[in-house]
């Protein structure tokens, strides 16, 4: 097959950073497509999205997936997600490429065994039409017989406003916007139906700081949710002036106006406990990561060691 040169949308941007910078909002996605039962206070590990593939002719081909990551539970899995404006022909080339990959990555040999773990992926669309797929499936062929797996599709649009917060599944609020694509002309031309889309967008907003009052999500959760909203809202709303600027009107205000001291020290404690984690993944000792977070982010003694010993309970 030959190869396909990937360009990374503003779509996937704002998948990523919601994954890295929010993770708990992974874990209710996890569930519904996988049917987990994760409650949520699980660990999240993120693996490199950076893969290398060796080619016939002995180069190395970079390739970036969306993200890959482990939950440790009571059992430990990986799993693959990508984010689908909608479908290509090369998806399932890329998610084969991928997943064998990222196998390979924590492979092992035992004795003259390879021992390779698929992780479990799925496809997020953001778009859908009557030949989009409910689920997708890799068939190999091998000497020693077939093996296949699916993976399974989520379909953003097909989520209502109360099925989001029933269910939890937050990272699907900034691709709300999808659901209502195909009208942007409408809500243009007629002020009344533009309305509409206001409203549901102050549901949105109103659900939201309802989480936020109860402590179900932070500050910094809460807007990084709605800076990825206008993100996406200025891309796919690109030549709808009325569009963009009405739901931006409506997803300012109250929740955006928090102190910025208040929403810098949740990014930093964020960033602190990032490092913490990553720092005794490799294995590195508690006195040489106090050191390191105290000179980094001008902590005192006492202050870096609650961030480690956090990391220890």
């Amino acid at each position: 097959m030959s190869d396909v040169k990937i360009t990374n949308t503003p779509y996937d941007d704002v998948f990523r950073t919601l994954l890295n910078d929010c993770s708990s909002l992974i874990i209710p996605v996890i569930n519904e497509i996988f049917g987990e039962k994760y409650s949520g206070n699980e660990k999240i590990i993120f693996s490199s999205n950076e893969h290398f593939m060796n080619q016939q002719n002995g180069n190395e081909d970079e390739r970036i997936t969306d993200t890959s990551f482990k939950i440790q539970g009571n059992e430990t899995k990986k799993y693959h997600l990508e984010c689908q404006s909608g479908t290509d022909n090369s998806m399932l080339v890329r998610f084969f490429e991928y997943d064998t990959q990222i196998a390979l990555d924590e492979g092992e040999i035992q004795g003259n065994v390879l021992i390779v773990t698929l992780p479990h992926s799925a496809v997020l669309f953001l778009r859908y039409n009557a030949s989009t797929p409910e689920n997708l499936k890799i068939r190999m062929m091998t000497p020693g017989g077939s093996l296949e797996y699916d993976i399974p599709v989520m379909i953003s649009q097909k989520y209502t406003i109360e099925e989001i917060f029933e269910k939890n599944l937050l990272l699907l609020i900034p691709f709300y916007i999808f659901s209502h694509e195909k009208r942007f002309e409408e809500y243009e031309k007629d002020e009344s139906q533009l309305r509409s889309l206001e409203e549901e967008y102050e549901l949105i907003k109103e659900k939201l700081e309802e989480l936020l009052d109860q402590g179900m999500i932070s500050e910094y959760t809460s807007c990084t949710i709605i800076d990825m909203s206008k993100k996406v809202l200025e891309h796919i709303a690109v030549k709808y002036n009325s569009v963009r600027e009405g739901v931006r009107s409506v997803m300012g205000g109250k929740v955006l106006d928090y102190e910025a001291k208040t929403i810098k020290k949740e990014g930093i404690e964020v960033g602190i406990k990032g490092t913490v984690s990553i720092l005794k993944e490799m294995g590195i000792s508690s006195q040489t990561i106090l050191a390191k977070i105290r000179k980094e982010y001008n902590l005192t003694l006492k202050e870096a060691e609650k961030y480690v010993n956090e990391e220890n309970l």
